[in-house]
């Protein structure tokens, strides 16, 4: 809105499940759940996006102290000290080691699948609740490394090298990722797997890849299905549910937050190009990342109701 857009609306609208009432957000409420714990989001800048909105919402009540020992992106951590609860964001665009990523080159970038990335595997042991996912870094040309050799790409054009596709990285990036935390001893919190967030990018309405000018959400009418997202998707359920039955074995918990089905519903709340001030990188249009407030927020009254459910002791997820 700063930076220019004219309609609120997208602030307004509310997604609503069949045969049930999900609860606005209550800050109290969730801060008195999570008194003296802990939250990691381990992820990409949706990761972030998800944290900030948590961190807004939760601000309505106490404010919380930055505590960050960097200005970079990919570490940030939050306090709430009436709570003592802290959240606390580690960067990673692919869960796995990386080489060579920069989000302005199209050169492959070189993804060591079966190595978690330490910038959030050193750190993690001691949180009470680990939300992790991934998702359109995937998409770039990628080159895949296993047991130490090259054994494939996608999206690479390279000549010799076996074409394996985005979901072979994909999937073998959230197996890796959730063997680490199964094989962490210290580790003994609840592992939450965010489905994918869908983008918006509308060619029909082009400026550079692309544009999201709605200003309203889709109808079930309009929703067009996404083969792309659902097979990212379904890779991430495959490896949720192995890690599941293996890790129910060592005591772990596991939850599923699924926001890809709800979110797909709203094309309005992406900053569009009203992520940049005016007149600056007008031709990249934002469809990727969401608006605060808007239909992220949803995301965290998903949560809510995961802890609420917890806490009543019930052993079922959302």
């Amino acid at each position: 809105m700063r930076f220019g857009r004219p309609d609120t609306e997208f602030m307004k609208w509310r997604w609503k499940p069949d045969g049930c009432e999900l609860p606005v957000f209550d800050p109290a409420r969730f801060l008195e759940l999570v008194r003296g714990k802990s939250i990691a989001f381990v992820g990409d800048s949706l990761a972030r996006n998800q944290m900030q909105s948590l961190k807004c919402l939760l601000s309505t009540v106490t404010h919380p102290v930055n505590e960050s020992s960097t200005k970079e992106w990919t570490l940030r951590r939050w306090v709430f000290p009436d709570y003592n609860f802290t959240i606390e964001l580690l960067g990673s665009t692919h869960l796995v080691k990386v080489e060579g990523v920069d989000p302005f080159s199209v050169a492959p970038i070189h993804l060591y699948l079966d190595e978690a990335d330490q910038a959030w595997a050193a750190k993690v042991a001691n949180f009470d609740y680990v939300i992790i996912s991934a998702g359109h870094w995937f998409s770039r040309p990628l080159i895949y490394h296993e047991k130490h050799k090259v054994v494939g790409c996608s999206m690479c054009n390279a000549k010799n090298m076996t074409d394996l596709t985005r979901y072979y990285g994909y999937e073998k990036a959230f197996e890796t990722a959730f063997k680490t935390l199964i094989d962490l001893q210290e580790f003994n919190g609840t592992i939450i797997m965010r489905t994918i967030s869908p983008t918006h990018f509308e060619p029909e309405y082009w400026e550079g890849r692309g544009n999201c000018v709605r200003t309203k959400p889709f109808t079930k009418q309009d929703v067009k299905y996404d083969w792309y997202l659902q097979m990212f998707k379904k890779m991430q359920m495959e490896e949720f549910l192995a890690a599941e039955r293996e890790g129910k074995e060592r005591g772990l918990r596991f939850r599923l937050l699924d926001i890809t089905e709800a979110m797909l519903f709203r094309p309005d709340g992406h900053p569009n190009h009203y992520g940049h001030p005016p007149g600056k990188h007008k031709k990249l249009s934002d469809c990727l990342h969401w608006c605060l407030p808007g239909p992220i927020d949803i995301w965290n009254e998903f949560l809510l109701e995961m802890l609420k459910n917890e806490s009543e002791g019930s052993r079922e997820g959302l």
